[in-house]
């Protein structure tokens, strides 16, 4: 399997008024675990181009068992964690940097400045 278990449908609703499939649990050391993009409470959108938009719960299981190896996903990330119905971005797409795309180069930076600055201290 693909490693991570999905919730909604036009059946089975998991916030009301509101037939999206969103993504339950992350199974740990499965595909969408090591892969690391993924996330609980991620809404799905579509799987290998095929909009999920009002399927069935059973018909979204079945489009993620027949995915085969390669699978892409296209995702709505949620706003933040919280218990019960998730919150979402308003333009269907996952953005922004992973914070430590911005906090390691940061950081590496600022160490090098410190770096310099004693090794010019020592030298006066």
């Amino acid at each position: 399997g693909l490693g991570f278990n999905i919730v909604g449908g036009t059946d089975q609703q998991y916030i009301a008024n509101d037939n999206s499939i969103y993504v339950s649990r992350i199974k740990k050391d499965g595909a969408a675990y090591l892969d690391g993009r993924l996330q609980e409470g991620d809404k799905i959108l579509a799987i290998n181009g095929k909009d999920l938009k009002d399927l069935r719960h059973k018909d979204a299981v079945e489009l993620f068992r027949n995915a085969g190896c390669y699978v892409s996903l296209k995702i709505q990330r949620r706003l933040q964690p919280q218990n019960g119905p998730v919150g979402h971005r308003g333009d269907g797409e996952s953005g922004g940097l992973p914070l430590a795309a911005v906090l390691v180069p940061g950081l590496a930076l600022a160490a090098t400045a410190v770096w310099i600055w004693l090794r010019y201290r020592q030298r006066m």
